[in-house]
C-alpha cells in the first residue's frame, strides 16, 4: 500500500486520535546508548546526538532531561509519504492560532505533537479542518 496522496480526501477524511500520555523531547550524546528498557516512540539521529521522543514518565524514569511537555495526536488515514501539502494545510492551520507543532511522519500515518496544555484545541481545529474539506 502506498497511502493517499489526494490532498482534498487527506484533509477531509482524517480522524485525529489523541493519545492518552504526555511526551517529552530529550537528547543523547553521541555514542550514548539509549537506556535499557527505554522504548522512545521515536529517534532521530543528528550530528549532536540521537533525539528521543518518550513518555514523560518513562524520561524521568531513565534519567533523562526532557523538553517540550507535548501530547501526540495521530492523524488516522494512511497518507503517501509522498502526500504534497498535508502537513503543511494542518501546521498552518495550528500556526493561525498560535500553536507550536512538531509533525513525524511514518510509514502508515502522520503524527503530531502539540503543547500538552493545547492539546485538546488543536483536536478541535483538526475537526474543524476536516469538516471544512468535506469530512
Amino acid at each position: 500500500m502506498t497511502g493517499e496522496t489526494d490532498l482534498q480526501r487527506l484533509l477531509a477524511s482524517m480522524t485525529p486520535q489523541l493519545l492518552p500520555d504526555v511526551h517529552v523531547f530529550a537528547t543523547l550524546a553521541p555514542g550514548v546508548a539509549v537506556p535499557d528498557g527505554l522504548h522512545p516512540v521515536m529517534s532521530f539521529r543528528e550530528r549532536e546526538g540521537l533525539t528521543l521522543i518518550v513518555t514523560e514518565d518513562a524520561a524521568k524514569s531513565a534519567g533523562l532531561a526532557g523538553t517540550f511537555r507535548c501530547r501526540m495526536i495521530t492523524l488516522n488515514i494512511h497518507s503517501s509519504l509522498q502526500a504534497v501539502g498535508f502537513l503543511a494545510a494542518i501546521t498552518a492551520r495550528l500556526a493561525a492560532a498560535g500553536m507550536g507543532v512538531n509533525p513525524v511522519s511514518a510509514f502508515y500515518h502522520d503524527h503530531l505533537f502539540v503543547p500538552a496544555e493545547r492539546a485538546q484545541e488543536a483536536l478541535a481545529i483538526l475537526a474543524k479542518l476536516a469538516a471544512e474539506s468535506g469530512g
